[in-house]
């Protein structure tokens, strides 16, 4: 049985709460730029975010509501300068600190750190993203606790594919018993589960609802002492939120279960 030996987070919804004050503000701000009278609201967003990645998400809202576009001989260029504007304004979202990490996810990376978990990130976001939002919510040595960043389009499928995992494990040099994911999505859930990855989830406004069949736990958020998590499926932590002691016991089970 291996013992856990490295944490892979998620990005987006998981370390922080990006999508709907973040990305969506900034997808719209860049259509604005761009002169598009296109807007997304939070219930049109949700929709999209079926789909992971910024560029898959404009293409797939092309195809849905302006399908005549997806025939211009320039649309690929076109996605890709509007994915890039909305990249610029996120960050600029996230250098105003507008953007914090979820509850608990401060205190569970410096247990982790404490503990010699190894730490690591799969993500379809692109790395100026992660990078940024890791050095404004923990400091100028954020970016440093995590030993492996998988990010972006180093891979030919995103989400739920497994790709990204597969290139997080690679880095890490482990084998996916010796990790636990942490996710809060169907499909990052499928892409973990795909490379071999037993995953905790924690929902948000967003994902919640979604199938999470397979997780070991999943729960409504990491929590903090005096403010326990909601328990959707699985056992519940012990001490009432998501800490180390509870992630090796959620992995331990998992072990035991194979």
């Amino acid at each position: 049985m291996d013992k856990l030996s490295a944490l892979i987070f998620d990005v987006d919804g998981t370390l922080a709460d990006t999508e709907r004050d973040g990305h969506r503000v900034a997808f719209n701000r860049a259509f604005g730029e761009a002169g598009l009278d296109w807007f997304w609201d939070e219930g049109r967003y949700g929709d999209l975010l079926r789909v992971t990645g910024g560029k898959e998400r404009i293409r797939l809202y092309v195809s849905e509501d302006w399908p005549d576009l997806l025939e211009a001989a320039d649309i690929d260029e076109r996605i890709r300068a509007l994915h890039a504007a909305k990249t610029r304004h996120y960050l600029s979202l996230l250098e105003t600190g507008a953007i914090p990490l979820r509850p608990g996810v401060r205190r569970l990376l410096l247990e982790a750190r404490a503990a010699g978990l190894r730490l690591a990130i799969a993500t379809t976001t692109t790395p100026d993203n992660v990078t940024t939002l890791l050095r404004t919510t923990l400091g100028e040595d954020g970016v440093a606790w995590f030993e492996v960043i998988a990010a972006g389009d180093i891979v030919p499928a995103k989400k739920p594919a497994s790709d990204i995992f597969d290139v997080a494990l690679l880095g890490l040099g482990l084998p996916p018993t010796a990790c636990l994911a942490l996710e809060d999505s169907e499909n990052g859930l499928r892409a973990a589960l795909g490379a071999g990855v037993p995953t905790v989830v924690t929902t948000n406004g967003y994902t919640r609802g979604q199938d999470f069949t397979g997780a070991i736990a999943v729960l409504d958020g990491f929590g903090e002492p005096g403010a326990p998590v909601a328990v959707q499926a699985g056992t519940a932590p012990g001490s009432g939120y998501v800490d180390v002691e509870s992630l090796v016991a959620w992995h331990r089970a998992a072990q035991s279960s194979r």
